[in-house]
């Protein structure tokens, strides 16, 4: 556990610097708490200005996070396509657009860099938008546009399923990375200013919008392969190659990314799926058989200090100016110890203060490195 003097240096430090994090799920976590009725979803229903304790993410737990700025996930599920998928992804749109409107006082809905600034600066989340998933454009660039034009400053190429233009990470690969119509995404998300995300999809993916990409890619929230060897975390060949780049690897906080004995629990269950004929890509149907397998293959626990050996790592391999933090709260069921929540930012960082890291290493990791990036890819933008 951090010092007590290390914890008032974070929560100092998160004071003067925004900590921007890549990946929030809390758009989704309300459209499910609403019930079916998805086209009239608002955030009425909660007053977020309390603490909500079935929710990783109020604007409490933010406050007391110390949390500057937040992708929040504008996410639909695989299992919605075409017309669907493209009316989900306008919904969820346009509900954080509605929480901005709501809690004015708290949020501001930010689209460059220096919107994100101001907005700290005023004493306000800043509120930028990330879509994740490809299949939510339904191939169709006007749509990417659209997005775009709404605020929506990052693409995850894929989820969990491939799409036709591009493979993931969790499904066998058809493309080989990404088609022909998948480099122009890529080239057509550059030309946008729009960040490319390879968290979820495929390693061959990764190499493929790297080889394409004119502008520095994030990941959202991915940790590292070597330290947890689960297909959603990024190997070393390609952390490699960020400095390169100039992108951003987004370390994140799910248990089953974070632990690697949480990791062979977690292939293990995909394994058990498969032979009963299940597909553990479906979320919902993961859920359900792991409430049972799990009475006989007890869960692990992941931690903290977990997290904090991914950073390092990534730290090691990328360097210092290539990391960032994408926790994931309210995308999954739970986190690992010490990070229960949003308000647990400070802590991680007393963690690492207390090992010898520098307020100015804490700093580009908390937000200076991402907020790098977004403004380097607006000013290839500005080049079209």
């Amino acid at each position: 556990m951090a010092t007590d003097e290390a914890l008032t240096r974070a929560t100092e430090l998160l004071g003067r610097t925004p900590l921007i994090d890549g990946h929030n799920d809390l758009p989704w976590a309300l459209r499910e708490s609403a019930g079916a009725d998805h086209a009239r979803v608002n955030p009425g229903p909660r007053d977020l200005r309390t603490e909500q304790p079935d929710l990783h993410t109020d604007l409490v737990k933010l406050r007391r996070g110390r949390v500057g700025g937040q992708f929040w996930s504008v996410y639909v599920p695989c299992g919605l396509r075409g017309h669907a998928a493209v009316t989900a992804v306008l919904e969820q749109v346009e509900l954080v657009h509605e929480l901005a409107s709501r809690y004015p006082g708290d949020l501001a809905i930010a689209r460059t860099a220096d919107e994100a600034e101001k907005a700290f600066a005023a004493g306000k989340v800043a509120s930028l938008l990330g879509a994740e998933g490809g299949h939510s454009i339904a191939e169709s660039l006007g749509v990417l546009r659209a997005l775009h034009r709404l605020g929506v400053r990052y693409m995850t190429l894929t989820h969990n399923e491939n799409v036709p233009w591009a493979d993931s990470a969790t499904d066998e690969p058809r493309a080989g990375g990404l088609t022909g119509f998948g480099r122009e995404v890529v080239r057509e998300m550059n030309r946008l200013g729009m960040l490319v995300d390879l968290s979820h999809v495929a390693p061959s993916t990764m190499h493929d919008a790297l080889d394409v990409a004119v502008a520095p890619v994030v990941f959202s929230h991915s940790s590292c392969r070597e330290v947890a060897d689960h297909p959603r975390n990024v190997p070393d060949d390609v952390l490699k190659r960020l400095p390169v780049n100039g992108g951003v690897c987004m370390v994140t906080f799910v248990p089953a990314f974070v632990s690697s004995s949480l990791a062979a629990w977690d292939a293990g269950l995909r394994e058990a799926m498969r032979k009963v004929g299940d597909d553990p890509r479906d979320l919902t149907a993961r859920a359900a058989f792991a409430e049972a397998w799990e009475v006989q293959h007890p869960k692990p626990e992941a931690t903290m200090a977990e997290v904090v050996a991914h950073v390092e790592h990534a730290r090691e391999v990328a360097g210092i100016d290539h990391i960032g933090l994408g926790g994931d709260y309210d995308g999954v069921g739970y986190l690992p110890r010490g990070l229960e929540d949003v308000s647990r930012y400070p802590a991680l960082f007393a963690e690492l203060l207390d090992r010898g890291w520098s307020e100015q290493d804490c700093a580009k990791l908390a937000g200076r490195n991402v907020l790098r990036v977004l403004r380097a890819a607006e000013e290839v933008a500005n080049r079209f």
